[in-house]
């Protein structure tokens, strides 16, 4: 079983980077990440933000880029990928309004499948990053989005960023999911949560949750993955707090069973 690397999701830490992308970078260090995964840049040039990066000491190893941002503008994201050492480009979402329909998806899948393609020939990794929708909504054939998506475009253009929460919030098999795409997930979020009375999703810090995140951790060392990365999308201690318990959560429940 390999080592996976730890990182960190700057969402979650969103409103921190919109009033202090250095500081926040810095607090991130030093709350003990040595990784970070972006989700936008907040105006910084390429050529600062590495400059910090490398300064700081913090490895960007993927940036989420919607389908928005794909569509507007995907040569400027991959440049500035590229300039600041990103291997991953993670389709990060897709709005309600551009999946109102089975056409809407299949446009979609097409597209992906070019944007894909574009970004391998770069020297990038193009990935597709879940939510529960893509297992919800399902073609006439039967087959999920999600499965649709993964045998359409070719498994060395796209792999798979899973997120865990969002796997079991749609109802589906978390640890199975793991297996049946061993081989293919190089990122997987590291989340919790709980369900609301209304069924809505409470995302809270690793381990206090309703996720059987050790299954989830050994399946994913068997599975390949390269990068457990924390995310929370809404916080419910301040945001520095909650990344810092989750980190701690992972030193004692994984990096001290595999070794330091």
């Amino acid at each position: 079983m390999q080592r996976m690397g730890i990182g960190v999701q700057l969402y979650t830490v969103r409103d921190e980077m919109e009033k202090d992308v250095e500081g926040t970078l810095r607090k991130v260090k030093a709350l003990g990440f040595d990784a970070v995964e972006f989700a936008g840049y907040f105006n910084v040039p390429a050529e600062q933000m590495r400059a910090w990066l490398d300064e700081i000491g913090l490895k960007a190893f993927s940036t989420h880029v919607d389908l928005t941002r794909l569509r507007n503008d995907l040569q400027g994201e991959i440049a500035y990928a590229k300039a600041i050492g990103v291997k991953y480009i993670p389709c990060s979402y897709i709005q309600p309004e551009d999946r109102q329909n089975l056409d809407d998806w299949k446009g979609i899948v097409a597209f992906l499948k070019e944007t894909a393609e574009e970004v391998s020939r770069h020297g990038l990794q193009f990935c597709y990053h879940n939510h529960e929708f893509e297992f919800e909504t399902k073609f006439e054939d039967g087959k999920s989005v999600y499965e649709t998506l993964f045998e359409t475009i070719g498994e060395n253009d796209m792999k798979i960023e899973l997120d865990v929460c969002w796997v079991q919030y749609a109802k589906e098999d978390t640890i199975a999911t793991i297996e049946h795409y061993a081989g293919r997930i190089p990122l997987l979020h590291a989340k919790d949560f709980k369900r609301a009375e209304d069924n809505s999703m409470i995302t809270l810090r690793l381990g206090t949750g309703e996720v059987n995140l050790p299954a989830v951790l050994e399946a994913a060392g068997k599975a390949g993955v390269e990068w457990l990365i924390v995310e929370q999308d809404y916080c419910q201690i301040p945001p520095f707090e909650s990344i810092e318990a989750s980190l701690n959560w992972l030193k004692e429940n994984y990096q001290t069973k595999v070794g330091a």
